[in-house]
């Protein structure tokens, strides 16, 4: 099954955004720091390709640190391209990046004829608002912890030589991958009514089950060895069990336990998980081209069968 969520506004922020970068210095790019390669939205790659790119993996708290930094030398060897860690220290963060930006575009900024216009973009729920909000120092953007809370764009000022453009969350139009569209659903990228929790949290078991982090996998939900070589379906239930979601009648219920699993993850208490390498990327990307023209092949043998 692959995800899809490409809510009506969205294509109205694709227009807009494409009539924006023409007269945008710097774009940010807000990357989920758990799953660069979901969260980098060929969408929006195709618009601002040869704009000059600050990508910050944010979240970054919540990632493998190895893995930020294998994503952090893979995106700095890109073209007109500078990649950072998202930082928590607020007032870190926001000088870092003004400074960044003055450097990408030093003609502009230097006078109120010649701001510099930074455009802020990214999918769904990565943090775009309150990033909006540091670097203004008020409330200027909404924030939320549900996807799609900006449908608009806003021009805002961090001061009268620095605009800031805040795009609304935008998802691929077509996810062509499966994986990625269950990242981006266990990263809370992807509206719930878009999505079945309890095959995103059988997902997130696989995954979690034969990856580097099976052990605080099983120490964060007292696993025994032989329950980490059951299969995801079962596995569930052993994870019902043990945080008492069973119903009347000694019924499992696995949408409760689908929903602790998956909070868990965003909320950190699995440790500092990342789902995807750049190797993974290449992996799924051979693995979907090999099945399309599996399919062509089929479709024209069925073809010329058809003919003869």
């Amino acid at each position: 099954m692959t995800i899809q969520w490409f809510p009506g506004h969205m294509n109205r922020a694709k227009k807009a955004i494409q009539e924006l970068t023409e007269e945008i210095d710097v774009i940010i790019e807000l990357l989920d720091a758990r799953a660069p390669f979901s969260s980098c939205n060929p969408l929006i790659q195709n618009i601002i390709k040869f704009k000059r790119k600050i990508r910050i993996l944010n979240k970054s708290d919540l990632a493998d640190p190895k893995m930020s930094q294998i994503w952090l030398d893979y995106f700095k060897s890109q073209d007109n391209t500078t990649a950072i860690l998202g930082d928590k220290d607020k007032k870190k963060q926001r000088d870092r990046i003004i400074k960044i930006c003055k450097d990408l575009a030093p003609a502009r900024g230097t006078s109120f004829e010649k701001p510099l216009r930074v455009m802020i973009t990214g999918i769904p729920n990565v943090g775009k608002s309150t990033l909006i909000n540091q670097l203004t120092g008020k409330k200027s953007a909404k924030t939320g912890d549900i996807p799609a809370v900006t449908k608009a764009n806003q021009r805002l000022y961090v001061n009268d030589t620095f605009i800031i453009y805040d795009t609304p969350g935008m998802m691929w139009q077509k996810i062509r991958y499966p994986q990625v569209g269950y990242n981006l659903a266990i990263c809370n990228s992807i509206g719930r009514n878009a999505l079945d929790e309890e095959l995103v949290a059988l997902y997130l078991i696989e995954f979690l089950q034969n990856s580097q982090y099976k052990e605080i996998f099983a120490e964060r939900y007292k696993l025994k060895p032989e329950h980490l070589e059951l299969v995801p379906g079962k596995l569930i239930d052993v994870l019902a069990n043990k945080r008492g979601c069973i119903m009347k009648g000694g019924i499992i219920d696995r949408q409760k336990t689908s929903e602790i699993v998956i909070q868990d993850f965003r909320d950190g208490k699995l440790g500092k998980v990342s789902l995807e390498t750049p190797e993974l990327w290449e992996k799924w990307i051979s693995e979907f081209i090999e099945e399309e023209e599996l399919s062509e092949d089929e479709e024209n043998q069925e073809e010329q069968h058809i003919k003869e």
